[in-house]
This record gives structure tokens, C-alpha cells and sequence, in this order.
């Protein structure tokens, strides 16, 4: 199985597309498309039939899939997009923030 750099739960900032500049944290990955959900960013208009979940039926904004390439890190510590890298702590493979070399 692949493993991506990018978490669900961390801030990015999405880096190429009609959405560049946008930030958010990520709602979901998926691992098979190599794609991710971002909060607030790349939001569609879907035509949704009545349902029991939705009744009244009509347009729907949502969030749509971004490929990781376009999405970039945001360092907690400094506020700026940064590149991840893996060290081993206490035995334990974790990943490190290279701009500033903390553990995210």
C-alpha cells in the first residue's frame, strides 16, 4: 500500500489550480486516487434527486476531490508551507517538519 505525506486532520495549502492560495485542514484521503477532501476549498454544485435524507432535493455545494500534488503542508510552528520528511523518535517512525524540524 502507498503512503502519502498528507494526513486527514493536517492544514494545507493548495498550491496549483483554480483554488491556488486557498487553505484548510483535510476532511478525508483517499489512498486508491491519491486524492484528498479539503474543508472549504473546490466546492462543486451537485443536482441531488429527493431522498429521505434529503426530501427537498436540489442543488448542493460540496467539497471535491484535489490531487495531493496540488496540496502543500502548512508548518504549525512558522505558518508557511513546509515539505515532510520521516525520523525515527523513542523507536518509533515519525513525521518532521524540514523547515523547522518538529514532529508533526
Amino acid at each position: 500500500m502507498k503512503k502519502l505525506k498528507i494526513k486527514t486532520g493536517d492544514t494545507v495549502r493548495i498550491t496549483a489550480g483554480d483554488h491556488k492560495g486557498t487553505e484548510g485542514k483535510v476532511m478525508r484521503v483517499n489512498l486508491e486516487k491519491n486524492k484528498a477532501i479539503v474543508e472549504g476549498a473546490n466546492m462543486v454544485s451537485k443536482h441531488e434527486k429527493p431522498s429521505a435524507k434529503n426530501p427537498q432535493g436540489g442543488i448542493v455545494k460540496k467539497e471535491a476531490l484535489i490531487h495531493i500534488s496540488n496540496l502543500a503542508l502548512i508548518d504549525s510552528k512558522t505558518g508557511d508551507v513546509t515539505r515532510v520528511g520521516y525520523e525515527m523518535k523513542d523507536g518509533k517512525k515519525v513525521r518532521v517538519s524540514k523547515k523547522s524540524n518538529e514532529v508533526i
